[in-house]
C-alpha cells in the first residue's frame, strides 16, 4: 500500500507542483493591455465577418432540377459558378468584376466593386441574362451577346416577400365559410350557426344557445361538405402585462405599454367541439368527449370518405397525448394514440402526419426512452416502430408517401462522434432499408433539390469550417466538392477558435459536452479566471456544433478569461431520461454537471483557475446565472444576469407549464429565485430592457426588490428602450468591465476619461 501511495504521488507530484505556481501567478493586465484588448476586439468584431469567405452555400436550382448556380467569395470578388447535376460539372459563369466594368464602361463612371448588388434574382430570366444594381440603378447584362441595359424603375427584380401565417386560434376561425362543393354557407350570427343554401338562400338556425359569453365559431368543413364542426368557445382574454418607454421623443411624458400575456396557471380559453350534419340540418351533436381548455381548437384530418375524423389532443400539464378519431355521424370518439407519462412530454416536438389514403398516421414519440418514429395503423390501432435505438430523431424533412419513405435528421447515431451532431438520412415506413445520407464527421446542413434527387451537404464543427459538396438523394454518394471555407484570416490575425471539450457528468458515466475559448495572448505560466456562458431552457441544446469564427464568448476570452459553454444534464437532444431532470426542476439547471466539467476542464488546462469562475446568462440564461450565486456560491464567484426569467410564475405559460408542470404549485415559489434572494453570496450585476415583452421586466425588479430588503450590494443597470437583450453593446461592455473587476480583480477602463 505504501509502494503504491509513493507512485501515485511521484506521478501527480509535478502536476501538483505546476498548478500550485501557475495558481499563485494569475494574470493581471493592467491599463495599457486592457484598452488594446478592447481595441483587438472592436478591431476583430468589425472585420472578422467581413474576411472570411463561404461558410455557407445557397443552390439556386434550375426549373428541371438538373442543376443549379451558386455565389462564392473571396477576397475582393464574387463569383457565380454553374453546377450541373447529371455530369457532377461546375463551371464559372460570371465574377461581380466582370459587371463592373461593364457598368463602367456604359456608363463612363467608376464605381467600385462595393456598389455591385445582386441575390437570387440575378439569373430570373434564365443563365443568359444576369440582372443587377449598381447605385439603387438595375442593368441586365446579356453573357452571349454582352449587351447591358439599363432598367427604368425596379426592373422587377426586388425580393419576393413570403407571409408567414402563424395558427392563433381566436384569429383563424372564420364566421363565414363555404362548403368545398361550394352548396353550402355557414355562418354565425349573434353568436349561434346558420347554414345557408347558396343557390336558394335557404337559411336555417342550427343552434339556439350560443350567447355573447358561450358563442360558436372555429368552422370546419368535411371535404365531401356532407358534415362540419363548430365550438361553443368560451373565450378567455389575457390580462396584460406593462412597461413604460421612458425615453420617448417629442414629450415629456412616459408611455405606457400594455401587452396582453398568459402567465402559468392562468385561465385559457375552452372549446367545445360539435358536428353538423349540412344534409340532414340536425342540431348539433356534440363530440363525446370534455372540453378542450389547452393550446386550442386542434387541426383535424377527416378520413378519404369523410365519415370519420383524427386530430391531436394533448392534455393541460404535458402529461398526456392523444390522436383522437370522431365518428361523424355520432360523435362518438375513440382513442388511437393514447400516451401517458409520469413526467413531461415535449409537446413542441411530438410530430404527426396523417396519411387518409393508407389509414396510417406518422407518429414521433420518446416512450421508449429516444424519440423515434412510429407507424399507426388507425384501423387496428396497432403501432410498430420506424425507428429505434439510443439516438435521437431530431427533424423530419420529407414523407413521400407513393414510395412510403421518410426523410429525416438524427443525431446520435454515429458511435465515437459527438452526440449532438446532426446528420441527415432516409427510411422506408417499415423501418428497413436506412440510408446515411451525410456519412463525414460534423454537424450537417443539407439544402435539397425541389424534387429531391439531389443536395447540398455543408458540414462543419466548432473549430473546422464548412466544406460543402453535392450529393445523390438515392444512396448518399458525393458527386462533386464545391467549396471550402476561406478563413485563413484567422490564422493571420491570430484568433483562436472554440474547442471541444468532454467530461462526465454527475452520475460518472454520461458525457456532458462544451467548448472553450482561449485568449489570444495565453500564457500557460499564469491563471486565468473560467467565465461561463450558460443557457440550460430545457427545450434545446446550446453549445455550438457549427463552425464559430469570433463571437461573444471569443471576444470576452481575450480580455484574459477562460470562457466556456455546457450543455449539462436537464437540456434536449439526447435521452428522455437525460432531458427529464428539468422536470419540475428547473433551479437544477444541469449546476451538478456544469461543475464536475469545468473541474475536468481546469485538470486538463491547469492554468484555468477554478477558485474564480463567473458565470453569464439572458433570459432563461439570467435565471441560471443568478441561480449559481444563490445555490452553488462555493463553486460561483460573480455573475451577470440579463433579463431573467427569475420567478417561473412570472413567465410566459406555455414555456413554464411545459417543464414546471400544471397546476402551479409550491415548487415554482420553492425554485423561484425571489425567493432565495437573501441567500445571494459573491458579485451580481442585473440588467434587464425597460420594454421587456418576452420576460415581464418586473421578474427582475422583484428580485431586486427582495436583494434590497435583504440589505444585500449588487449592481442594477436598466437599458431605457430596450427589450428582451443582454443589454445590447453598451451592456455588452459593461459584464465585460465587471468580471475584470470581480474576477481579474484589476481596475477596469475608465471609459468616461477616454
Amino acid at each position: 500500500m505504501k509502494f503504491i501511495f509513493c507512485v501515485i504521488a511521484f506521478t501527480l507530484f509535478p502536476f501538483l507542483i505546476l498548478h500550485a505556481q501557475v495558481s499563485n501567478n494569475p494574470y493581471k493586465p493592467n491599463k495599457g493591455e486592457l484598452l488594446e484588448a478592447y481595441r483587438r476586439i472592436a478591431l476583430l468584431d468589425s472585420t472578422v465577418g467581413k474576411n472570411i469567405y463561404n461558410l455557407d452555400l445557397k443552390p439556386n436550382w434550375h426549373a428541371d432540377n438538373s442543376g443549379f448556380w451558386y455565389t462564392s467569395f473571396s477576397a475582393g470578388m464574387r463569383s457565380v459558378y454553374e453546377v450541373n447535376a447529371l455530369s457532377t460539372k461546375k463551371k464559372k459563369i460570371l465574377d461581380d468584376q466582370y459587371l463592373l466594368k461593364a457598368v463602367n464602361d456604359f456608363t463612363g463612371e467608376r464605381f467600385n466593386l462595393s456598389d455591385v448588388k445582386f441575390s437570387d434574382s440575378l439569373f430570373s430570366e434564365g443563365l443568359n441574362i444576369a440582372r443587377f444594381m449598381v447605385k439603387q440603378q438595375w442593368y441586365t447584362l446579356n453573357l452571349k451577346t454582352n449587351i447591358l441595359n439599363r432598367l427604368n424603375g425596379a426592373g422587377n427584380a426586388g425580393k419576393i416577400k413570403h407571409n408567414i401565417l402563424f395558427k392563433k386560434w381566436n384569429k383563424s376561425g372564420a364566421t363565414t365559410k363555404n362548403s368545398p362543393n361550394n352548396e353550402w354557407t355557414v355562418f354565425v350570427m349573434q353568436h349561434n350557426i346558420f347554414l345557408r343554401k347558396v343557390k336558394t338562400k335557404d337559411t336555417v338556425q342550427l343552434t339556439i344557445d350560443g350567447t355573447p359569453e358561450l358563442g360558436y365559431g372555429e368552422i370546419v368543413w368535411s371535404p365531401d361538405s356532407k358534415y362540419f364542426l363548430a365550438y361553443k368557445i368560451r373565450k378567455v382574454e389575457a390580462k396584460n402585462v406593462y412597461t413604460v418607454r421612458s425615453s420617448v421623443p417629442n414629450t415629456t411624458r412616459g408611455e405606457l405599454v400594455s401587452t396582453p400575456y398568459f402567465q402559468p396557471g392562468d385561465e385559457n380559453s375552452s372549446f367545445e367541439m360539435y358536428v353538423f350534419n349540412a344534409e340532414l340540418k340536425k342540431q348539433q351533436i356534440k363530440v363525446d368527449m370534455s372540453k378542450i381548455d389547452f393550446n386550442g381548437p386542434p387541426e383535424i384530418h377527416f378520413s378519404f370518405d369523410s365519415r370519420k375524423f383524427l386530430f391531436n389532443r394533448p392534455d393541460r400539464g404535458n402529461l398526456r397525448f392523444r390522436i383522437i378519431e370522431v365518428n361523424a355521424a355520432e360523435g362518438m370518439t375513440k382513442n388511437i394514440v393514447d400516451e401517458q407519462a409520469n413526467t413531461f412530454i415535449y409537446l413542441w416536438r411530438v410530430y404527426t402526419k396523417f396519411l387518409p389514403k393508407s389509414h396510417e398516421i406518422i407518429w414521433s414519440s420518446e416512450k421508449d426512452g429516444y424519440r423515434h418514429l412510429y407507424l399507426v395503423d388507425v384501423r387496428s390501432k396497432n403501432i410498430k416502430p420506424i425507428t429505434s435505438g439510443n439516438w435521437v430523431v431530431r427533424g423530419i424533412d420529407s414523407v413521400d408517401v407513393e414510395k412510403r419513405e421518410i426523410w429525416f435528421q438524427a443525431s446520435g447515431m454515429v458511435r465515437g462522434e459527438d452526440p449532438y451532431n446532426v446528420h441527415f438520412y432516409k427510411i422506408n415506413f417499415s423501418g428497413n432499408n436506412l440510408v446515411a445520407l451525410t456519412p463525414e464527421v460534423g454537424n450537417h446542413k443539407v439544402k435539397y433539390a425541389p424534387d429531391m434527387r439531389y443536395f447540398v451537404d455543408s458540414y462543419s464543427q466548432v473549430n473546422l469550417p464548412p466544406v460543402h459538396e453535392l450529393r445523390r438523394s438515392s444512396d448518399g454518394k458525393k458527386l462533386t466538392d464545391l467549396e471550402r471555407s476561406d478563413v485563413s484570416y484567422l490564422e493571420k490575425n491570430k484568433i483562436k477558435t472554440m474547442m471541444p471539450f468532454t467530461a462526465k457528468g454527475r452520475d460518472g458515466v454520461t458525457d456532458i459536452y462544451g467548448v472553450v475559448c482561449f485568449p489570444f495572448n495565453l500564457d500557460k505560466g499564469k491563471s486565468y479566471p473560467v467565465v461561463e456562458n450558460i443557457y440550460a431552457g430545457p427545450h434545446d441544446s446550446f453549445v455550438p456544433k457549427n463552425f464559430v469564427a469570433y463571437g461573444e464568448m471569443q471576444s470576452m476570452a481575450d480580455l484574459g478569461f477562460i470562457v466556456v459553454q455546457i450543455d449539462g444534464m436537464g437540456t434536449a437532444n439526447r435521452s428522455k431520461a437525460f432531458h427529464d431532470v428539468c422536470w419540475k426542476n428547473l433551479v437544477d439547471a444541469g449546476f451538478p454537471d456544469r461543475m464536475l466539467w469545468i473541474k475536468a476542464m481546469a485538470k486538463k488546462y491547469p492554468f484555468a483557475d477554478t477558485s474564480r469562475v463567473g458565470i453569464y446568462g439572458t433570459s432563461a440564461g439570467g435565471q441560471n446565472s443568478l441561480g449559481a450565486l444563490l445555490f452553488h456560491p462555493d463553486f460561483y464567484k460573480a455573475a451577470v444576469s440579463s433579463c431573467g426569467c427569475h420567478d417561473n410564475r412570472v413567465d410566459k405559460q406555455p414555456w413554464n407549464e411545459q417543464w414546471m408542470g400544471y397546476p402551479v404549485a409550491k415548487h415554482y415559489e420553492e425554485q423561484s429565485n425571489v425567493t432565495h434572494a437573501a441567500n445571494l453570496k459573491g458579485k451580481l450585476m442585473l440588467i434587464l430592457g425597460e420594454n421587456d415583452a418576452n420576460v415581464p421586466p418586473e421578474s427582475t425588479y422583484r428580485v431586486a426588490d427582495a436583494l434590497i430588503k435583504a440589505k444585500k450590494d449588487f449592481e442594477l443597470l436598466t437599458i431605457p428602450g430596450a427589450g428582451h437583450t443582454d443589454g445590447g453593446p453598451y451592456g455588452r461592455r459593461r459584464k465585460r468591465d465587471f468580471f475584470i473587476q470581480n474576477l481579474l480583480n484589476v481596475p477596469s477602463i475608465d471609459w468616461n476619461s477616454l
